[in-house]
């Protein structure tokens, strides 16, 4: 994948025919990303990666506010739809709120979009809307690896800051997931 080809695709997305030339450019990272959020779901599942990353792809490129500041941007602003498409898919399917049962939090592996782990992506969605409050930097570390994909050196890119402050940033951030997680239950 051309990073540069992508910036400057990015920055003509109004029209029709970037849109086009950039998809296949970010289709298989994309893919990458729902492939492992969906790891060790079965065949039969409902949202596909395919479906997802289409549906995520398509709320990126039909935003006209956002001015694009290159493909790591466009990444972090897709680990953000990804994340609202599967809490959306989650809350719909997920009747009952939390399931009952508590959660294991395994954030290094990222989500194995399984039914009984629909409770699992609400409770990491509201765990990052509460860290949001009061860490918001440590919220967007999460967002960008667990949701995203990203590497650390291109959330560190994209926030601005060192690689060390991200990798502090993640440990401190799943920690307190996890004890959030603990007590919400």
């Amino acid at each position: 994948m051309d990073k540069k080809e992508i910036s400057q695709l990015l920055n003509q997305i109004e029209f029709s025919q970037a849109k086009e030339k950039l998809y296949p450019l970010v289709y298989d990272n994309l893919h990458e990303i729902a492939e492992k959020l969906f790891r060790r779901e079965r065949s039969d599942h409902t949202l596909q990666p395919t479906l997802l990353v289409n549906e995520a792809y398509m709320n990126l490129v039909d935003q006209d506010q956002i001015n694009w500041q290159g493909r790591t941007h466009f990444f972090a602003v897709g680990a953000q739809a990804i994340r609202r498409i599967l809490v959306h898919h989650a809350r719909t399917k997920n009747a009952q709120k939390r399931g009952g049962g508590v959660h294991n939090l395994e954030l290094e592996e990222g989500i194995a979009f399984t039914p009984e782990k629909e409770g699992m992506v609400l409770d990491i969605h509201e765990g990052l809307e509460h860290l949001e409050k009061v860490h918001p930097r440590q919220a967007q570390v999460v967002e960008l690896k667990f949701f995203g994909g990203l590497k650390m050196q291109e959330i560190a890119d994209e926030l601005g800051v060192s690689i060390k402050t991200i990798e502090v940033d993640w440990k401190v951030a799943k920690a307190w997931l996890k004890k959030f997680m603990k007590t919400e239950q």
